[in-house]
């Protein structure tokens, strides 16, 4: 018999992690990038836009299929005379984990960076292959 997932058709957590995922922290400056994260046969991909940071100051790390993007970017020197009347070039550090859907062979995971994307494509891990198991079934 296979387990079948239970996907529940609303999930609060979800929506609130969307809603949650762009604001930035006012404390630190710092932002959460967002992720799209979906698979194919072999491998889970993830992508998130890191425009404007270089790809040496992003560490990524995966543990216990736990994934976790971490880095920062550099304000730009300010000219004190300026009169902003909005500033909204973020600056600081960012941090982003999240639990991937299956398990996955982390030491395999490639990266990268191109155009601003920060693509992820981490091998799944194997699976013991299905058995057929035959049982003799006598009538009394």
């Amino acid at each position: 018999m296979s387990l079948i997932k239970w996907t529940p058709l609303w999930d609060p957590f979800d929506e609130m992690d969307k809603m949650m995922s762009g604001l930035p922290n006012i404390q630190t400056g710092a932002f959460v990038p967002s992720l799209d994260i979906y698979q194919d046969k072999d491998n889970v991909i993830v992508e998130t836009p890191l425009t404007g940071i270089k790809p040496e100051d992003v560490k990524i790390s995966i543990e216990n299929d736990v994934l976790t993007i971490e880095g920062r970017t550099e304000k730009k020197s300010e000219v004190e005379d300026k009169d902003y009347w909005r500033k909204e070039v973020r600056a600081g550090s960012f941090h982003r984990s999240v639990a991937l859907p299956v398990s996955v062979n982390g030491d395999n995971a490639k990266a990268q960076y191109e155009d601003g994307i920060l693509k992820i494509t981490i091998p799944k891990e194997e699976r013991a292959k299905a058995k057929t198991v035959t049982i003799d079934v006598k009538k009394k």
